[in-house]
């Protein structure tokens, strides 16, 4: 039987693929747009692992907070290395004096001894190796910073005391991508030419960072473990070129997981398109399915006659969006690559288009197995009758477990390809809430419509086009699931994307600090707060003690084993004090006594206590400056981080960590005119200290969520596209209908005008409906995903709302008017006669 039924299918589709087309598309789409993403993501993760080593700088590197490694810690590090290269790394203020004054910008510093790049090579314009450069007080800076303060190669600028000569700009060097985010473009120089500008004192904020070439077949792991034991308590931090890339690996994995996920609800959109292509298709195989019931073919070779039909047709879908989903990555590579920071490796990864095919067979079966199914249980003398009207609603029990097996496939196979669970069971409950609220909205919509016609009485345009909408086995359904679940993915996302910039911009308390100060030192505290004092555009100064510890054990027990929280990745500002912080309120113990000389005691925040888990009593031991501090916690405090002020987790007593080196920072609030006078007062009196300005910082983090947001946008302009083209294979199919409507009324006396008039209603109240809904869908995923994601206060962006219902009112009208000319040009008695 099954021989019978290939061999009828095969038969059967010599009439080639007229029908389904928007089949085609839909599927393509999905698959090429996962596909790409996979595509790129594998790209560059296999360009990180290749280039793990000139990522970090070198095969191990070792980092330090605050300090520089000893002498012994130096010395282990050259007896297990070839090399050992040395960077200094911190932030300070560029300046360049001029005729109306002098400019300054914030820069990120990266001092090097002349070992430096261990591996890899540094590129400069114009060219030259990297120790002519930086002979002297040479420096090179990055095109951004140069163009910013206006200098070019052989001018010169000031680093705190000492003035430095630009040699070349900086176009590439090897570790670039390992350094994480920086508020300011990149300078290189030689540490030698640090001495005497006064920019690394005790205290100051800095890192130290080693990177060291292993001789052949040394074993990281081991010399990790090694190392660890030798200067327990130490601080250090260790990468290898396992994981030179390791936070852009995961930060890249993650967007890329993001974006499948939207790429999958632009699956679930073509869905709908696959299901009415496929009904229709069946619809009309009428004749054919009838005879062959009458010829005795039973409901399983039936089956079995279209289901390899849409197999094929499937699979086709698939092979053309592999090829596209492939091809334009590789296509555009150069593109690509040349506006990546990182290194990629652009080739065909069959991981990712194995991925990309399988959730697109899952997603054709999903949604064509229903209308199949459904076929099957429809009697001979029902289809010959009605076409495809006959049969039960719903198909046979066993229909429904696969279908509810092929969603569960489907979803299980997204949440272990993309390492999200939460994130896919969020986006699979999304989709799947997004269309039974629009299934009920198209029936609530068509029963409105059929309850107003009455009411649009003397307005023959309106009365028609409500009269379409309530009609049964119209395009509402299709209109209002297609182009509503594509506009609900890019609702959610507008609203995400909103929601997020208006924490990073407008979320700022109204009295935020217009300057955020670091590495002042000890004695120059008094004569900066006094400076300030006497500033009339000054409201207030804010400046304590700073030291950057990192915890590594709770309760003598590792950190990281008691809770994978914030706190306890990398290291964490601390400060001790006297007294309470204003503002600060104490929930629970006590604040130390004045002249506390006893054992280390810590207060904590109360907000991370309770999710780390942390009680009264309990110890953290905190590594500051390569000393290990156990403290007792004793007290818990409300802190407010969204102050934008100086907000810290942890407030030791004075006498734990007063003894130790440190800096102070402080906030200065201010009127923003007068921002960029005080900014320069303070450089030219303190040229050690480093001034942020608030504003700028805020800008430059919005700059990179703009990056992000345009990625995803992206994802949803797809989804868009698919659910565009779905409506028009909406409209496609309810052009017969149309023309026939056409040529009654026509009949009747109705002008040409008229007709159109009633068309275009009809269109742009769909579209207004698909939107509205798709509005209220978007803001609840928007909401969900601020509130549980990202954890931030999620509000209704109004603007990006009014886009999605504009854009519904206006797709709508598109498709529907552009299916709209035929049915106005045809003729009413050759249509009329050919319904006879």
């Amino acid at each position: 039987m099954s021989g019978l039924a290939l061999r009828l299918a095969r038969r059967e589709m010599r009439g080639g693929l007229r029908g389904f087309r928007i089949f085609l598309a839909c599927l393509a789409l999905g698959v090429a747009a996962i596909a790409a993403v996979g595509l790129v993501r594998a790209s560059i993760a296999a360009g990180l692992e290749r280039e793990g080593a000139a990522l970090l700088g070198g095969d191990v590197e070792i980092t330090y907070t605050y300090r520089r490694a000893t002498d012994a810690e130096r010395e282990w590090m050259e007896a297990q290395s070839l090399a050992v290269s040395e960077v200094i790394d911190f932030r300070s203020l560029a300046a360049v004096d001029g005729p109306d004054g002098t400019d300054r910008a914030l820069t990120q510093i990266k001092a090097v001894d002349g070992a430096y790049p261990l591996v890899g090579e540094v590129r400069l314009d114009p060219p030259m190796p990297l120790e002519e450069a930086l002979t002297g007080t040479g420096a090179v800076m990055e095109r951004s910073l140069a163009a910013r303060l206006d200098l070019s190669p052989d001018d010169t600028f000031r680093l705190g005391e000492t003035v430095f000569t630009l040699s070349a700009l900086l176009e590439r060097y090897p570790d670039n991508a390992g350094g994480g985010f920086g508020l300011g473009p990149r300078t290189i120089l030689r540490q030698a030419a640090l001495e005497g500008s006064g920019l690394i004192a005790d205290g100051t904020l800095f890192d130290s960072a080693y990177r060291l070439d292993l001789p052949e077949g040394a074993d990281p792991a081991a010399l990790r473990a090694e190392a660890r034991r030798l200067f327990e308590g130490s601080g250090l931090r260790w990468r290898d070129a396992r994981n030179g890339g390791a936070g852009i690996g995961v930060f890249v994995d993650r967007l890329g997981a993001f974006l499948v996920l939207i790429g999958l609800s632009g699956l679930a959109v073509g869905g709908v398109g696959i299901s009415s292509a496929v009904g229709a298709y069946l619809s009309g195989k009428t004749a054919t399915i009838a005879t062959l019931r009458t010829l005795g073919a039973t409901r399983g070779t039936i089956f079995a006659v279209y289901f390899l039909q849409i197999a094929a047709l499937a699979a086709l879908g698939i092979a053309i969006g592999l090829v596209l989903g492939a091809g334009l990555p590789l296509a555009l590579a150069p593109l690509i690559e040349a506006r990546l920071p990182i290194p990629a490796e652009f080739a065909l990864y069959p991981a990712p288009l194995a991925e990309a095919a399988l959730y697109g067979a899952l997603a054709a079966l999903l949604f064509a197995l229903w209308p199949l199914a459904r076929v099957e249980e429809v009697r001979a003398a029902t289809l010959l009758r009605d076409g495809a009207a006959g049969g039960r609603r719903l198909p046979r029990a066993r229909y429904l477990v696969a279908t509810a097996l092929l969603a569960a496939a489907l979803v299980g196979a997204a949440a272990w390809f993309s390492g999200t669970i939460f994130l896919t069971l969020w986006t699979a409950g999304g989709i799947a809430g997004a269309l039974v609220l629009l299934v009920l909205a198209a029936m609530a919509i068509r029963r409105i419509a059929r309850g107003s016609a009455r009411l649009a009485r003397g307005r023959p345009a309106t009365r028609l086009a409500l009269g379409a909408i309530g009609a049964r086995g119209g395009e509402t359904t299709s209109v209002v699931l297609s182009l509503g679940l594509g506009l609900s993915v890019l609702a959610a996302v507008g609203q995400v994307d909103g929601t997020l910039r208006g924490a990073i911009e407008g979320e700022l308390p109204e009295v935020a600090p217009a300057l955020f100060v670091l590495d002042i030192q000890p004695g120059q505290i008094d004569p900066f707060r006094a400076a300030l004092s006497g500033d009339p555009d000054v409201t207030e100064v804010d400046a304590v003690p700073m030291l950057r510890g990192i915890i590594t054990e709770v309760n003598d027990r590792p950190a990281r084993e008691t809770a994978d929280h914030w706190v306890f990745r990398g290291d964490r500002g601390v400060t001790y004090a006297d007294a309470l912080r204003e503002g600060e309120v104490i929930t629970e113990g006590d604040w130390w006594p004045e002249d506390y000389d006893g054992p280390p005691l810590v207060s904590f925040s109360a907000a991370e206590a309770e999710e780390i888990g942390l009680q009264l009593g309990d110890t953290i031991t905190v590594n500051v400056l390569g000393r290990d501090i156990t403290a007792t916690i004793a007290s818990f405090r409300e802190v407010d981080f969204q102050s934008a002020g100086i907000a810290f987790v942890m407030i030791f007593d004075p006498a734990t960590l007063a003894a130790a080196p440190h800096s102070w920072i402080a906030t200065i609030y201010a009127d923003e005119a007068a921002e960029g006078r005080i900014l320069r007062q303070l450089a030219d009196a303190y040229p050690n200290i480093t001034a942020i300005s608030v504003r700028e910082a805020v800008t430059e983090v919005a700059r990179v969520v703009e990056g992000i947001a345009t990625a995803s946008r992206v994802g949803a302009g797809v989804t868009l596209l698919v659910g565009f083209i779905v409506l028009i294979g909406a409209a496609l199919a309810g052009e017969r209908a149309r023309t026939f409507e056409s040529a009654v009324l026509k009949t009747l006396g109705a002008s040409r005008g008229r007709i159109l008039a009633s068309f275009a209603l009809r269109a742009a109240l769909m579209g207004a409906a698909a939107g509205l809904v798709a509005l209220g869908a978007g803001a609840l995923g928007g909401w969900a995903v601020a509130r549980f994601v990202m954890e931030i206060d999620y509000r209704v962006i109004w603007g990006n709302a009014l886009l999605v219902v504009s854009f519904g009112i206006a797709a709508s009208l598109l498709a529907g008017l552009g299916f709209a000319l035929g049915p106005l040009g045809a003729k009413p008695a050759r249509v009329l006669r050919g319904r006879e």
